[in-house]
């Protein structure tokens, strides 16, 4: 089984003001992209995780990267490496979702060990190496490998999607 994977950011929007007699403007078109081949060194991928989630008023839940997840088929995963990390707040939630600061064994390779992220409803945060980063965000079972995704509030539930992709080695 093998895995490609194109991750992808970009903005793009012009700027304009009025003048005198013309109506300058400045066109923004900005990308950065990964390609990821099959595989575990630097530039390549083999595991991805993808699921649309939802928390119960107030809950958490960590997400353990390395051999609870499964894939598309029912394997499980072990993440040894994240390459690239998408979660995306629903845009119906009333409460925002963070992300991180697990009380046991958090995965702090990408916001250390108390750091978090708050999404507001429909906002995604979007986490990508660089195609030549042979360390990448490295998971340690066991010591380092939960991420806390937790519902900021009562009332009502959260949803949320989630895109993992990254290597077994």
């Amino acid at each position: 089984m093998g895995l490609v994977s194109d991750l992808g950011v970009s903005v793009s929007g012009t700027l304009t003001k009025a003048a005198d007699l013309s109506t300058p403007a400045d066109r923004l078109a900005w990308r950065r992209g990964l390609h990821l081949e099959s595989g575990t060194g630097a530039g390549k991928a083999d595991l991805r995780f993808t699921d649309t989630r939802t928390l119960a008023a107030s809950a958490t839940e960590d997400l353990d990267l390395a051999g609870v997840l499964t894939d598309a088929f029912g394997a499980a995963l072990t993440f040894v490496r994240v390459k690239g990390l998408i979660i995306s707040a629903a845009a119906a939630n009333t409460n925002n979702v963070v992300i991180g600061a697990a009380a046991g064994t958090p995965w702090a390779t990408l916001l250390n060990a108390t750091g978090t992220i708050t999404l507001r409803p429909g906002a995604t945060l979007a986490v990508m190496t660089g195609a030549a980063d042979a360390t990448t965000y490295a998971v340690a079972a066991g010591t380092g490998d939960l991420l806390k995704v937790a519902n900021s509030s009562g009332g009502t539930p959260v949803s949320y999607d989630i895109v993992v992709i990254g290597s077994s080695a």
